[in-house]
């Protein structure tokens, strides 16, 4: 015989609830919110919505790595975010646009746009640092392809 205690923790334990919630069916990733103003500036990667790679904006980093039966789609993650930190604290507060890394072979270009607040002399031994760093860390050829840019305006696409 079961006693009053025991048949009602059986009806919870085997009562069923559904939870719903309104439909998230927007996305909202990669989006940047309008501001009242309309003064937030955004450059050309920036303003394009995620669902426009491939269209008209590329990836950020070109590699291989995550084709079928590639041995290092982890390492190559690392080694990107390493990079753009490191090319973020190297050249700090004059890094302009997205770092763009391509891989082709053995080979790593990277490409920035930078502003030109420093003279050339420090410019060419930075680009030199950077290129020695990285190419014995990432153990394989490193190429900066840097562009400049007298002011900050100049990136900017659009303001929303």
């Amino acid at each position: 015989m079961l006693s009053s205690t025991n048949l009602l923790s059986r009806l919870v334990l085997t009562r069923r609830c559904v939870h719903t919630t309104a439909i998230a069916a927007k996305s909202q990733s990669g989006r940047y919110k309008i501001t009242p103003k309309g003064d937030r500036p955004l450059t050309y990667e920036m303003a394009n919505p995620p669902h426009q790679i491939a269209h008209r904006k590329a990836w950020n980093s070109w590699n291989t790595s995550n084709l079928e039966g590639e041995l290092r789609p982890s390492q190559t993650m690392l080694e990107d975010d390493f990079i753009r930190r490191f090319m973020a604290g190297t050249w700090h507060g004059m890094v302009l646009s997205e770092v763009i890394i391509k891989r082709q072979h053995n080979h790593v270009r990277i490409a920035t746009i930078i502003s030109r607040s420093i003279p050339a002399r420090k410019m060419y031994f930075l680009i030199g640092y950077c290129e020695e760093l990285l190419a014995y860390w990432l153990q394989c050829p490193v190429t900066l392809e840097l562009q400049t840019t007298q002011d900050k305006k100049d990136v900017i696409f659009k303001y929303i």
